[in-house]
């Protein structure tokens, strides 16, 4: 494995391993995993599903300032480069890029990729320019790497979608393999922030995860029918926490993440929707999601 901070060494050393796999004329296809470090077992599983499908697997670690608000985590969001590039080592990754800021953003970014429409919902109603700097640091990245395929956790399934449209309107030469969401085994998403929660918030927190599970139940009982009846079951349950504070609620069509309407069917709904949750404990914010 190979660990690599600058963006020309990166392109060189990616140059020299699609020469050195080749074969039989075959190019090797690059599998591309980018994270913002603080590596647990849901990037890990990402790791492996492009080890599984890829022949050369990159990984990135890079907190991206430009996606985070002026009252938001960056400076405390959790860094370990130590402990990420031994957990990459050990799952067989083979370039592992630890961009500077300076590196990615030399000079003020006067370039921004937006993505309208499925930001407007979610989070990116109440992170303003998030999503923004998600799309823009993605496409630099992509750039860079020229991956085959991109490996993106489904635990923030609206990030999925955003990138997803993204490729398909920019025409990215990548695809985009969006892969389960790995829970503790309480139920509890993997997630970076988790660390945050003290043990009494982490206890309350398995109401989101809870919520979710208890839906098919709710739903065959014939009470519950429209989305407004599941998403007021879903509140009333989160609520059982004294500690959460519901930041969202929403049921929406995935991946145009567009409004059902409050009387709509969830049986007469044609496709693909998405329960997606929000909720504060203490200063900690978490999100989970549920497909249907």
């Amino acid at each position: 494995m190979i660990a690599i901070e600058q963006i020309t060494e990166l392109r060189h050393q990616l140059a020299h391993l699609r020469q050195e796999r080749s074969n039989e004329g075959r190019i090797p296809t690059v599998g591309f995993v980018p994270t913002m470090g603080y590596l647990h077992e849901g990037h890990a599983s990402l790791i492996q599903a492009a080890k599984e499908q890829c022949d050369i697997v990159v990984l990135s670690i890079f907190v991206n300032p430009i996606q985070f608000g002026p009252n938001e985590d960056l400076d405390k969001y959790p860094r370990d480069a130590e402990r990420d590039l031994a957990l990459a080592k050990r799952l067989g990754v083979d370039l592992v890029f630890l961009p500077t800021v300076d590196s990615m953003y030399p000079t003020p970014t006067k370039t921004k990729v937006k993505v309208d429409e499925v930001t407007t919902l979610l989070c990116g109603a109440r992170r303003p320019g998030h999503f923004d700097g998600v799309t823009t640091v993605v496409s630099k990245l992509f750039n860079i790497v020229q991956p085959d395929y991109a490996f993106f956790g489904m635990k923030d399934a609206q990030q999925v979608a955003v990138i997803q449209q993204m490729v398909s309107d920019l025409n990215f030469p990548v695809t985009i393999v969006p892969c389960p969401i790995i829970r503790e085994e309480d139920g509890l998403a993997l997630s970076s922030r988790n660390v945050y929660l003290t043990e009494q918030q982490r206890q309350e927190a398995l109401v989101l995860s809870q919520s979710l599970c208890r839906i098919d139940a709710w739903m065959q009982s014939k009470e519950i029918s429209t989305v407004s009846q599941l998403r007021d079951r879903i509140i009333q349950h989160i609520e059982t926490s004294p500690l959460a504070d519901i930041d969202y609620v929403e049921i929406l069509s995935f991946p145009q993440l567009t409004e059902l309407g409050i009387n709509a069917s969830l049986q007469a709904h044609k496709g693909q929707a998405i329960i997606a949750l929000a909720v504060r404990f203490g200063t900690t914010r978490l999100i989970d999601n549920r497909i249907l």
